[in-house]
């Protein structure tokens, strides 16, 4: 089997474990030889499987045959940052409440926390523009994102990217919670203390190198989670 469909499949699963998913709404890739895998449009996260991915070339067009239906935002988002950033193999986009909540204010997200130090001055954000239906519309968010491999969609959600699989679950999962704790501290209405920025940016370097290969403990930790449920 496809070592990349399979891992691919099981990121879908990990990110269901975590409660991750919006129901059929949101979409994961992983880069293929002639272009990027992405699931079927209608399944849930929980779905998905290695054989029901598609296939799709760095136009968004479908390879895979017979053709299914598939999610038109997810290939205008996904196929403009895979021809965009060579360095990326994995593009997730997720929305959940916390996540939107965060991107709506105008500070976006604070080095509340130590989840969320991992991504201080890593984010880049891109203003709310309706759905993404056409390169015209894919083309800006790849350019809001820069070099960097996380991008808050204003009102909308995240991008999450990973030169591996792995490492953008790990990122998903650290964001998700470093945007729980955001929305949980500013509901309390109290002064907030916040770290300097030169300990800020000590403890972003420490945490990304902290292991070699980001994630990769994780993902293995996370498929025993799967194998007890």
């Amino acid at each position: 089997m496809n070592l990349q469909k399979k891992n691919l499949a099981l990121s879908y699963a990990i990110l269901a474990h975590l409660n991750l998913d919006d129901h059929t709404y949101t979409h994961l890739s992983a880069r293929s030889k002639d272009g990027f895998y992405l699931s079927e449009f209608g399944n849930r996260f929980s779905d998905v499987t290695a054989d029901s991915l598609l296939e799709l070339d760095l136009l968004g067009n479908v390879l895979t045959t017979p053709k299914r239906d598939f999610n038109i935002t997810g290939s205008v988002i996904h196929s403009a940052i895979y021809r965009a950033r060579p360095d990326i193999h994995s593009v997730f986009h997720i929305h959940t409440p916390a996540m939107i909540a965060v991107s709506a204010l105008p500070e976006g997200l604070l080095p509340i926390s130590q989840w969320a130090l991992h991504f201080y001055e890593q984010i880049n954000y891109h203003d709310y523009e309706s759905l993404a239906l056409t390169h015209d519309n894919g083309e800006p968010i790849a350019t809001d994102l820069g070099n960097k491999k996380i991008l808050m969609l204003r009102n909308h959600g995240v991008v999450i990217c990973g030169a591996t699989l792995h490492e953008a679950v790990f990122y998903a999962y650290h964001l998700e919670r470093a945007c729980q704790t955001q929305c949980l501290t500013l509901a309390m209405n109290r002064d907030i203390i916040l770290p300097p920025h030169d300990v800020c940016v000590q403890a972003c370097n420490e945490l990304l190198n902290f292991e070699k290969d980001i994630g990769a403990r994780d993902w293995t930790a996370w498929m025993r989670a799967l194998k007890e449920d």
